[in-house]
């Protein structure tokens, strides 16, 4: 009977030592960083429509380049708003979201880039306004990838380690690995600077 008690009390301690509670603690800290990543994304594609009214009236034969803009507005919001809610743990979903919001940071980069050829834009107020809040927020949309990276690292290290895997697949057996950022092949390569 005591040899019981005392293996029941082992038993206890070292489940308390496991941190039985850090799968749900760390799931949570990983949506709210997914939160935080989707409120920055919401954020630039609220400011697109106002920078391309903008540049609109500087820039009527860059029509192509603002539909560009446009669309990929379109098509990354309407991913937004259509997520699976198993999006953090489906990597075709979460590539798919990764690669809309891709092509958007791509189109405003050409969108900047042809601003260079209308002095007049470049010295509107509206223009500069709009052009230092997109550079705000894709600084937040940065730190907010970063941090989610990083609720991300946590919980999946905890997922899959000892002790903590046992306790996740005994009390959390639906916890799964959550998917990360990726880099794609063209960032991957080193820019030439040419003079």
């Amino acid at each position: 009977m005591i040899s019981r008690l005392l293996m029941l009390a082992l038993v206890g301690v070292g489940v308390a030592g496991c941190d039985v509670n850090a799968v749900p603690r760390q799931d949570e800290a990983v949506k709210a960083a997914w939160s935080e990543v989707l409120n920055q994304y919401q954020r630039r594609a609220d400011l697109v429509p106002n920078l391309v009214e903008t540049v609109k009236g500087y820039a009527k034969q860059e029509q192509t380049v603002l539909t560009e803009v446009t669309e990929a507005r379109a098509k990354a919001t309407q991913t937004q708003m259509t997520l699976p809610p198993d999006v953090l743990s489906n990597p075709q979903a979460f590539k798919a979201f990764e690669q809309n919001q891709a092509a958007l940071s791509g189109a405003l980069g050409r969108l900047l880039a042809i601003t260079e050829a209308y002095p007049d834009l470049k010295s509107n107020q509206n223009f500069l306004a709009l052009q230092s809040q997109l550079e705000g927020t894709e600084n937040r949309i940065s730190v907010a990838r970063r941090d989610y990276i990083a609720a991300v690292q946590a919980y999946n290290t905890t997922l899959r380690t000892i002790p903590s895997k046992w306790i996740a697949a005994w009390l959390y057996p639906d916890a799964k690995v959550k998917e990360t950022f990726t880099i794609s092949d063209a960032a991957q390569q080193v820019p030439q600077v040419k003079f």
